[in-house]
């Protein structure tokens, strides 16, 4: 399917593109937006196929136009050919039964399934406290969640991929401020952790970190008003109280006062 042994490398956060060796397709060679939908879709679900109105439902979100599906049959025209510049031959894109599957060579990286192994080693080398190997994993996937996710599109696919991607980047912070508190710079703590409750403030086990990195940083009053934001918080919008988790910690930290 490719030409030569280069690994092929896809880049669906931030600015799409294909790489292989120093062969590269970016986003000025696929037809507009949609084109980059439609590579992205394909290459983060190569181990299926997608129908034709599934690929429609992302691409005329309000309603497909009367020729859609010549549409569609262009569209994966346009990025077969672009495919063709990186050694992928016309095969590589499958089509039948209204239905189209990307057939990539053994090996081929894709940022999205790089950073989901990469937090998986980063949480699992946390859970048995190895923490320089988990800040480097954390690390890496949290650089690549970070990146914008097809600016511009916003089909059903895209807005899941892209809570799926902040998901990512909220847990890598979470391993980053375990590995900080651990290594003892609590102050790293307290950065990534408060970054991270800007965007999900509901988000108990980001208040229960603060709190823990303020603690360590010997700063027991401010990991207390922590609690009694997020208390308030869930009492006034939920109308629940914090979890016997974290109301346990509060207790802790106001025993060691």
């Amino acid at each position: 399917m490719t030409e030569g042994t280069e690994t092929i490398r896809v880049y669906l956060a931030g600015k799409v593109a294909i790489e292989s060796g120093d062969r590269v397709v970016d986003e000025a060679a696929l037809p507009g937006l949609q084109g980059r939908v439609v590579l992205a879709m394909l290459a983060a679900e190569r181990e299926r196929s997608l129908s034709h109105d599934e690929l429609a439902e992302e691409l005329w979100v309000e309603a497909p136009p009367a020729a859609w599906e010549s549409g569609l049959k262009a569209l994966i025209s346009k990025v077969r050919t672009a495919l063709a510049q990186v050694g992928l031959d016309g095969q590589a894109i499958t089509g039948a039964f209204r239905l189209y599957q990307l057939k990539l060579p053994p090996g081929t990286w894709i940022d999205l399934e790089a950073a989901a192994d990469a937090l998986h080693r980063a949480e699992t080398f946390a859970r048995k406290e190895r923490f320089d190997e988990a800040a480097g994993w954390a690390l890496g996937a949290r650089a690549i969640a970070t990146r914008p996710f097809l600016e511009g599109a916003n089909g059903p696919w895209v807005e899941r991929r892209r809570a799926w991607l902040h998901d990512v980047y909220l847990r890598s912070l979470e391993v980053l401020a375990e590995v900080w508190i651990a290594r003892g710079d609590p102050v790293l703590a307290v950065a990534d952790t408060e970054e991270a409750l800007r965007s999900e403030p509901f988000r108990e086990s980001l208040s229960r970190l603060l709190m823990r990195a303020h603690a360590a940083a010997g700063n027991r009053a401010e990991a207390l008003k922590v609690y009694e934001r997020c208390a308030g918080l869930f009492v006034d919008e939920l109308g629940v109280g914090p979890s016997p988790e974290t109301e346990e910690l509060y207790l802790e930290i106001l025993r060691s006062m």
